[in-house]
């Protein structure tokens, strides 16, 4: 069980390892850039409404709000780091995006996890719109990183990190869940959907229209659409 939870954590994630490897091969222009981050700030919109807010709305309003603030001051707080050592443009701000999928990608995986444990099935609808977003997520910052002289090899390890932790993590949630049956994974729900909000807002929407112009709205719209569709089914 606990290997599967780690094995469905790391597959779920393995798009951002890809798509951060796919920055190094091919020379993606900046304007597709700004339009992939946008299109992933739609999807991931569509996640925080449809999923991750969704499941966590049992725990009341006053439960829901803390876990939300929680995920922002966490995104925050690694940003702050990022940038203190990066600088807030250029490799810090492509960083800034690293640090939200993170953010958003550990407590997604527990989550996963703790399904797994409970036998409950994974929403269809929440599994693409974490793939989905995954893509330009992982895409747009590895652009501009490898312009600033990354190679693909280290690309390679940052993101082999990230599915790694995030394969971890799952793990853990699902042997949390095996001991402690009454963990449901409400409040990392809310804590990831409070992480990517702020994402969205202080990195990736900006990045967005830095990179695409007016575009990125547009891009936006059509992330949401497509992202969203599977919870409507």
């Amino acid at each position: 069980m606990i290997a599967e939870a780690f094995l469905l954590g790391a597959l779920a994630q393995i798009s951002l390892l890809l798509a951060g490897l796919a920055a190094t091969v091919f020379n993606v222009p900046t304007k597709v850039v700004g339009a992939m981050a946008g299109f992933g700030a739609g999807a991931m919109i569509s996640a925080v409404s449809f999923d991750l807010v969704d499941q966590a709305e049992v725990l009341g309003p006053v439960g829901l709000s803390a876990w939300l603030l929680i995920g922002a001051i966490v995104f925050i707080a690694g940003d702050k780091v990022v940038e203190r050592k990066f600088g807030a443009a250029g490799v810090g701000g492509a960083l800034g995006i690293v640090v939200g999928s993170v953010v958003d990608g550990v407590p997604e995986s527990l989550i996963f996890g703790i399904g797994v444990a409970a036998g409950v099935p994974v929403s269809l609808g929440f599994l693409g719109a974490v793939i989905i977003s995954n893509i330009p997520q992982a895409l747009a910052p590895s652009v501009d990183l490898h312009k600033a002289g990354w190679s693909r090899g280290r690309l390679g390890i940052l993101w082999a990190m990230v599915v790694l932790a995030c394969g971890v993590a799952a793990a853990l949630g699902a042997f949390a869940a095996d001991i402690s049956p009454g963990i449901t994974g409400n409040e990392m729900a809310a804590l990831a959907a409070g992480g990517l909000l702020a994402m969205m807002t202080n990195s990736l929407m900006p990045f967005a229209f830095e990179h695409g112009g007016d575009s990125a709205g547009f891009w936006t719209v059509v992330g949401f659409a497509l992202a969203v569709a599977p919870s409507l089914a």
